[in-house]
């Protein structure tokens, strides 16, 4: 009776290499789901003139005015929209480099630390203006992305990872 047992439990029971397969897939799908959001975002953003000087500094004075950032990080933000001629194209950039890269797949740890920060950054600005859980889930699926290497799951960085399986950027 133990053997028949110890052979339905072990039959039963997914092995190592499934649950990798499946995290993997997990990964894989927040990966594209946040890489999705950032080209949305980048496209909407676009539309509303906000990656332009005038949109950029309306946006970014709207948060010193109505957040509660602590006062340093609202200081940083006006630092940002006096140099919004930079600033706001340089964030549409980002915005849609970090969209296509983790589409891809391609340095997705390094992509999703970055995109983890930034997305962070855009959370304080964002304090007592929004609902706090709009950016925070993200920045936390952006941290594990870049833990759980989701770009070795259909992305470029699996392809990447057979040359050099141990590297730390995918």
């Amino acid at each position: 009776m133990n053997k028949i047992m110890m052979k339905v439990t072990q039959t039963h029971e997914p092995s190592a290499g499934a649950d990798r397969v499946g995290a993997g897939i997990a990964l894989a799908m927040v990966r594209l789901t946040i890489g999705a959001m950032f080209v949305w975002v980048f496209f909407e953003n676009r539309g509303k003139g906000l990656y332009t000087p005038a949109g950029y500094t309306g946006l970014i004075n709207y948060y010193i005015a109505h957040s509660h950032s602590p006062g340093v990080w609202k200081t940083i933000m006006g630092l940002a929209a006096s140099h919004a001629s930079m600033a706001a194209p340089l964030q549409g950039v980002t915005e849609i480099s970090l969209g296509v890269l983790l589409v891809l797949g391609l340095i997705t740890r390094p992509v999703a630390l970055i995109a983890c920060a930034f997305l962070a950054s855009l959370w304080v600005s964002e304090w007592g203006t929004a609902w706090i859980w709009e950016l925070l889930v993200p920045v936390l699926a952006s941290l594990a992305l870049a833990v759980g290497r989701a770009g070795r799951t259909w992305g470029i960085d699996a392809s990447l990872a057979r040359s050099r399986p141990d590297s730390l950027w995918w």
